[in-house]
């Protein structure tokens, strides 16, 4: 019985103290706890991991009181700590999954609840239907809580750290010493959110000994409000204190995390806020061309097709999905792939977890710019010598309700037969609507699955062509 609470790309959001509240956050709970019962796993117990915004401890620890009601073990997370460092922690704990209360890259006024399965990822299609079934059934049937103090005095809920073992294994897949040593001066924005301080302690502090690595961290502090920026999203309109520190700082490179630190944003040497495109591009380039490493590569119909151009030029299969690391991830757990990707700044590894990594990301930025002793200007124009330019914007855009409808007829039309001037060659509504032009652009239209928005992304060979294109979409879409 599916019942009010529904799960978009990457679990479910909503406003604080609106629809977020204990009472439905504890529906929640409840409905991932009766999963666990129905599916024989309960017994080996559920990590519950939060993020830095307003009440997410105290949410979190409402769904552990909720998992002890119904005699099911919760780790409960010490301490903020970014979602892949929590998702990690269910292999460590051999658990049946991880609840994480974080609403990632979202305004300030909301909150959100995100499902790991045991594989450590984005939660499937199939399994999320089956928990919004079982919220559905605890709407009718109630929840069943253990306060906590008494849980953790049965040893229901036991508290657990997920940073050590997480910062372990990133010294598996990183080179650490060959960055500490490398000398780089970086900025980290960690944008107020739970990755803040992870880098650091990784890499060194401020004012390590000579021709040490040096890290800088700005917005470390937790603050639910996010001040000076509209959202925790590593994008160039939220990062202009990040550009401004690194050219201020003489800095090699500026990486930031968003609020759950599942996603990376990269400022070049020049203050120059790289797309999200590029970044995915030239990761997956390193481990292809310096590191040698082969495998599918995965990628979302919403991200770059300079990832087809170096499938081909190094002989590895690249597979589309819809947008979501749900699609993401459970191909990459189907082809054993190198790496996948999405546009919102997510990649996963193989070798890792099947979940976007915003720390390992950064890292393997990091390690590039060390092996090669490059800057990321001078990286990104090496990649542009092997699949030449492409430049990439998105536009988010609001609307009221009522015009949805008008929207997705438009779309559904799907009249256009040009876009900045060049031919339409075909479309495609595989997630909301895309056009392929004639020369390899391409425009994607698509309502988020997160935010009350309409989003448009373009990638071309020449800006201009991008804002035109997206300038001919709003204007087609009355937006």
């Amino acid at each position: 019985m599916a019942g009010r609470i529904r799960f978009g790309t990457d679990g479910w959001r909503a406003i604080i103290a609106d629809e977020f509240t204990f009472g439905n956050v504890a529906l929640c709970a409840q409905g991932i706890a009766s999963y666990l019962l129905k599916e024989g796993i309960a017994n080996r117990g559920l990590v519950v991991g939060y993020d830095t915004r307003f009440a997410s401890r105290e949410f979190a620890g409402r769904v552990a009181e909720v998992m002890a009601g119904n005699g099911i073990r919760a780790y409960l997370a010490s301490s903020p700590a970014p979602t892949p460092a929590v998702s990690y922690s269910i292999l460590q704990h051999s658990a049946a999954g991880a609840c994480v209360i974080t609403a990632s890259h979202n305004p300030a006024a909301w909150n959100g609840l995100k499902y790991k399965p045991s594989y450590a990822g984005s939660a499937s299609p199939e399994v999320i239907a089956r928990l919004e079934d079982e919220i559905g059934e605890a709407e009718g049937k109630g929840v069943s809580t253990l306060p906590l103090e008494e849980a953790q005095g049965s040893g229901l809920v036991q508290s657990m750290d997920p940073a050590p073992a997480y910062l372990e294994q990133m010294g598996r897949l990183v080179d650490l010493e060959l960055v500490r040593r490398s000398g780089l001066n970086v900025i980290v924005d960690s944008m107020y959110g739970a990755g803040a301080g992870y880098l650091a302690q990784l890499l060194g502090h401020d004012g390590a000994g000579d021709g040490a690595t040096r890290v800088q961290e700005i917005h470390g502090e937790v603050n639910p409000a996010f001040p000076g920026i509209r959202q925790p999203e590593p994008i160039a309109a939220n990062l202009t204190h990040l550009s401004q520190t690194v050219l201020e700082q003489n800095a090699s490179v500026g990486i930031a995390l968003d609020g759950d630190a599942d996603r990376l944003g990269v400022v070049d040497e020049s203050g120059v806020c790289l797309s999200t495109l590029q970044a995915f591009a030239l990761i997956a380039y390193y481990l292809l061309e310096q590191k040698g490493q082969r495998g599918a590569l995965i990628r979302s119909l919403t991200s770059t097709t300079m990832i087809d151009k170096l499938g081909e030029r190094y002989g590895v299969p690249v597979i589309e999905t819809p947008v979501g690391f749900k699609d993401i991830g459970t191909a990459m757990l189907r082809e054993d792939a190198l790496m996948g990707g999405e546009e919102s700044g997510g990649y996963g590894f193989r070798g890792h977890i099947p979940e976007r990594d915003g720390v390992l990301s950064g890292l393997l930025f990091l390690e590039y710019m060390a092996k090669t002793g490059l800057s990321p200007s001078q990286l990104l124009q090496q990649l542009y010598q092997m699949v030449g330019e492409h430049h990439y914007q998105r536009r988010d855009v609001t609307f009221p309700t009522e015009r949805r409808a008008q929207i997705q007829a438009k779309l559904e039309g799907a009249e256009l037969t040009h876009l900045g001037g060049v031919p339409i060659e075909s479309t495609d509504s595989v997630d909301g609507r895309r056009f392929v032009l004639a020369g390899g652009a391409w425009l994607a239209v698509r309502f988020s699955g997160t935010e009350p928005l309409l989003r448009i992304y373009g990638e071309a060979g020449s800006p201009g062509l991008v804002k035109d294109m997206l300038d001919d979409a709003g204007a087609y879409l009355g937006v």
